[in-house]
């Protein structure tokens, strides 16, 4: 509670003095009316006297706890007895009555922090006690969360500045903090995450945070169910590129991570509709090679034929297996000369943004080849985040932050099952972003501004994201009931983000026509 300052002014006239009296007398009438044995000319003081009972609940959680079962609770009604007799139960001093018929009125309204504080007509004892174990629970709770923030920034400090030792006993102490908040929800839930990840960065730095590819394509799928961000990336994209191939014939994607395929049945119908017919499409998708032997890529191209064949568009697939996008060639794409080319990046480019001074660095490998396809449209999804700074302590915040964001946003979410699996795809980026270093960290997120740097200077100009594409983001945010998702423009590229924070951000790109960019020098190198 902060200090009251009255809105009236000095030197008021002897009829504001009884204009106040009269309004003062008024509400005497409603609290006395609603069962409230106090003057309006005593609220500063039980407002003073709350203050300083929730300071001591604040700061003295043992005995408030030992209150809140033994303490005799008296009829709220009498709210300046009450709060004494509180205060008495913690051995404070009770504050002596003065005068205070100078209390503010705002509006006809007394202050906002006292007006939290009156309690209904009817509340009985036992609803005061449960609120009074209630309250000192979440002060508690509160207290701890904060510890709990404070020390995972210390611990990352310490990590940064090679205090293993010290890291080390952070995380127990942390371990130990977890236990006085919610972990199914909010930062008890996120801070048990990073401190997971710290764990093993300090003591299985060899343990790896991935798993199969798989296992990877579950969490995908999940994750895809659970929140929007996946389905406005992939809505947002494909209006962007059936804009672009208005008017071929004959169109090529080239999508970086096929997954389960899910971005294209619905980029197939609309071609489907389209006036004038339908293309023919040709669809090549990378994916990791098959653990199992399995040819995973071709079974998705065989159920996306079937469902082209259903709807009378014309179809060819190609997988393409590779481990690394930046082991992939532009051969292995055999895209033709008649074809409009869409190169379609969900989430991985900045898989490539590890440095390697022995060779061409891996974005700029990949970047140059996709301009030597001179594609109609390159469409790029990323994390609206920056994790690839070179302090650790820096990459740590803002990952603690975004994170916290997102799983913020995934409560939302009502299905049960997919909001946990959801949260496990979180949870190896996390451990991703804390634990590994060098080509092992392969979630190094950055933000549109620093993709708008590197894509012009990589010989690529913006498209803008028109209309349609905002329409369509912002219809499937109506399928979420969570009023928290919020799309928003900026500068031709969509965001989608929580309350006031973008998390995902959307933008579309087109070669530019200049042999005298630093690529077209290094393009044979690359072939």
């Amino acid at each position: 509670m902060g200090p009251y300052k009255s809105g009236i002014s000095a030197g008021s006239s002897s009829s504001s003095s009884s204009s106040c009296a009269g309004k003062q007398s008024e509400i005497d009438g409603l609290l006395s009316g609603a069962g409230y044995k106090v003057r309006s000319s005593d609220l500063r003081q039980v407002a003073h006297r709350l203050e300083r009972l929730e300071t001591v609940m604040v700061n003295a959680p043992a005995e408030i706890s030992q209150l809140a079962s033994e303490a005799v609770h008296y009829n709220p009604s009498d709210l300046a007895s009450w709060v004494d007799s509180m205060l008495s139960e913690l051995n404070q001093p009770v504050p002596m009555s003065s005068d205070l018929s100078d209390l503010p009125y705002i509006d006809g309204f007394v202050a906002p922090a006292l007006h939290q504080t009156v309690l209904s007509e009817g509340w009985t004892e036992q609803n005061t006690h449960e609120q009074q174990q209630l309250t000192v629970v979440t002060a508690v709770e509160e207290d701890s969360a904060i510890r709990l923030v404070h020390l995972l920034m210390t611990c990352a400090e310490s990590v940064q500045r090679g205090e293993l030792g010290l890291a080390g006993s952070l995380i127990e102490e942390m371990r130990g903090l977890l236990t006085s908040v919610n972990t199914e929800c909010g930062i008890g839930k996120v801070a048990g995450y990073f401190i997971d990840a710290l764990s093993r960065r300090l003591f299985s730095p060899l343990a790896v945070c991935a798993g199969s590819s798989l296992e990877s394509d579950i969490l995908y799928h999940h994750f895809y169910e659970a929140c929007p961000y996946l389905k406005f990336a992939h809505f947002t994209a494909n209006q962007a590129i059936l804009e672009a191939f208005d008017g071929h014939d004959c169109v090529h994607v080239v999508d970086f991570s096929l997954m389960h395929g899910l971005q294209w049945p619905a980029l197939i119908q609309a071609l489907a509709l389209r006036p004038g017919g339908p293309p023919l499409l040709r669809l090549t998708g990378i994916g990791p090679p098959s653990p199992d032997g399995r040819d995973s890529l071709r079974e998705i191209g065989l159920r996306l034929a079937e469902l082209a064949r259903s709807v009378n568009v014309r179809f060819a697939f190609r997988g393409v297996a590779a481990s690394r996008l930046d082991d992939v060639k532009p051969w292995m794409l055999q895209v033709g000369p008649r074809e409009a080319v869409a190169v379609n990046s969900i989430m991985q480019l900045h898989r490539l943004l590890g440095s390697d001074s022995s060779r061409v660095s891996p974005i700029d490998s990949v970047l140059g080849w996709i301009r030597s396809l001179n594609p109609k449209i390159v469409t790029v999804v990323e994390q609206e985040a920056n994790h690839n700074q070179p302090e650790f302590l820096d990459r740590f915040t803002e990952a603690l932050y975004y994170y916290s964001t997102m799983f913020d946003s995934l409560e939302a979410c009502s299905l049960q099952l997919e909001k946990s699996v959801a949260e496990m795809y979180m949870q190896r980026e996390i451990c991703n972003v804390v634990c590994c270093e060098g080509s092992a960290r392969v979630e190094r997120h950055e933000p549109l501004a620093k993709w708008r740097a590197r894509l012009n200077g990589a010989g690529f100009r913006p498209l803008h994201l028109g209309s349609n594409a905002f329409k369509q983001a912002s219809i499937l945010l109506t399928l979420f009931s969570a009023a928290g998702y919020c799309v928003e423009e900026n500068e031709g590229c969509l965001t989608l983000g929580w309350h006031s924070r973008p998390l995902i951000a959307a933008s579309a790109w087109q070669a530019v026509s200049d042999t005298s960019a630093p690529f077209g020098r290094i393009k044979d190198n690359l072939l």
